[in-house]
């Protein structure tokens, strides 16, 4: 099995995007070309600014639901490990 993990990514304007991978660094570089999320492609990503770490892709896809439902209070409360 292939650890998984949930992201946060910073974008410019100061929003958060939350995704989840399977190779963060990879993924990372494919937001910053332009690939992947619409979302950043229209916002562009700043930072990783947040990773935890799933033992497989369902609960890792779960955990990344679950953090899109926060507010972003909740999500920089999650960021600086506050939450």
């Amino acid at each position: 099995m292939k650890t998984w993990f949930v992201y946060i990514i910073r974008c410019t304007d100061g929003s958060l995007y939350t995704g989840s991978t399977n190779h963060v660094i990879r993924r990372w570089h494919q937001h910053r070309q332009g690939n992947g999320a619409k979302y950043l492609q229209a916002q562009k990503p700043r930072a990783v600014v947040f990773v935890e770490q799933h033992p497989n892709r369902s609960e890792a896809c779960k955990r990344e639901h679950e953090i899109k439902q926060y507010s972003k209070e909740e999500k920089e409360s999650l960021v600086t490990g506050t939450y």
